[in-house]
């Protein structure tokens, strides 16, 4: 017996194509499956993250619809992918908050950017909308110490958060505690992600309509992925700076902390834009309702925050720097906050599951050469 019905059909299509193996140079998901006979539910938790969602078995399988077998693997592990989210967040009470994603994240940035519109406004209502420069001219707003109280804080829960659910789902995907650490896997799992080695379908790319196999989501991915990374290394770039050098915010146009961020900026401003218009050409039969508003107000507020940013590094020298920096301090608040109870855990889960997959991987060659 399954946890939901979408496992137990989850389970019954990798029965079909256990049988069939014709996909198995498509992805990783199919070499994993064929290392199975049965499929408890925390396999399929694993093969289903281990899914790119790039939709060539789709098109590769004789069985899929409307065939009577109805074989959808990319549609039914997109299901089976977003279940295990809420079924692993932490603390479990919020769980809830990924069927109804786009409503929280969305209340989530509005009372983030209200409370520090007011706090600014109350707190420096002679200065809020006046001109600020030089170096500290972000801490006249708000003080640093109250800003790294706020923010470190935020960021500490969305780390346990993620800690807590992705121990649950590594137990549950038959992860060993110490295998996890073993730099091999890990090294591999990074290079596979890093080039979103299994979102090109084999090779030919990924579906995007029309059965046409391309590369646009790929590419998409990475702006996106990459530009939250640089934007991450400005940030802790700076805190070097502060902490080490100290040197105050903000920082001059070609100072590192700067140009990490305006190259991380643009990316999250290209890759989420590109995201939103290749959802939209995707053929209707590889959409995933189930996840459509938690996608979508993840890359919402990916754009965001990339726009709020770079916003607030063209005119941090007016009197609009007040109300910006209000804005993009209440969508990074929301963003951190949310992390844990949206499509952002995708990324955790997926790296893990090409950790597993690495040392399966290893461990199959290894039995089979004994």
């Amino acid at each position: 017996m399954h946890a939901t019905n979408a496992l137990a059909e989850a389970d019954r299509i990798m029965t079909v194509c256990n049988s069939c193996r014709y996909c198995e140079g498509l992805c990783a998901v199919f070499p994993a499956m064929e290392m199975r006979r049965t499929f408890p539910d925390g396999d399929l938790d694993y093969l289903a993250n281990l899914c790119h969602g790039c939709g060539a078995c789709y098109y590769d399988c004789q069985f899929s619809p409307p065939h009577e077998f109805n074989v959808d693997a990319p549609r039914t592990l997109a299901e089976v992918r977003a279940q295990s989210y809420a079924r692993y967040a932490w603390p479990a009470a919020f769980s809830s908050l990924f069927a109804r994603n786009g409503c929280a994240i969305s209340i989530a940035a509005a009372i983030g950017i209200l409370l520090f519109l007011a706090g600014f406004g109350l707190l420096e209502s002679d200065s809020f909308l006046t001109a600020h420069t030089g170096a500290g001219a972000f801490y006249a707003l708000m003080p640093h110490a109250a800003m790294v109280f706020v923010f470190g804080l935020a960021f500490l829960y969305a780390l346990a958060s993620l800690g807590a659910g992705l121990a649950k789902f590594w137990r549950a995907s038959g992860g060993v505690g110490r295998t996890f650490a073993t730099l091999r896997f890990l090294l591999q799992a990074a290079r596979d992600a890093g080039r979103l080695r299994y979102l090109d379908g084999g090779g030919a790319g990924c579906v995007n309509e029309n059965e046409r196999p391309g590369d646009r989501r790929a590419l998409f991915h990475h702006f996106t992925f990459y530009g939250f990374l640089l934007c991450f290394a400005a940030t802790c770039v700076a805190t070097l700076y502060h902490y080490v050098l100290g040197r105050e915010a903000p920082y001059a146009w070609y100072s590192l902390p700067v140009l990490l961020g305006t190259a991380g900026g643009l990316g999250l401003l290209i890759g989420p834009a590109g995201l939103f218009a290749a959802k939209l050409h995707r053929d209707p039969a590889l959409r995933e309702p189930e996840s459509r508003s938690m996608d979508l107000a993840f890359i919402a507020m990916l754009f965001l925050t990339g726009a709020s940013g770079l916003a607030l590094l063209l005119f941090r020298a007016t009197a609009a720097m007040g109300p910006l920096l209000a804005i993009h301090l209440g969508i990074v608040l929301a963003l951190f906050l949310t992390m844990p109870y949206g499509k952002f855990v995708h990324g955790i889960y997926r790296f893990a599951a090409l950790v597993h997959y690495a040392r399966e991987r290893v461990q199959s060659k290894e039995t089979a050469l004994s």
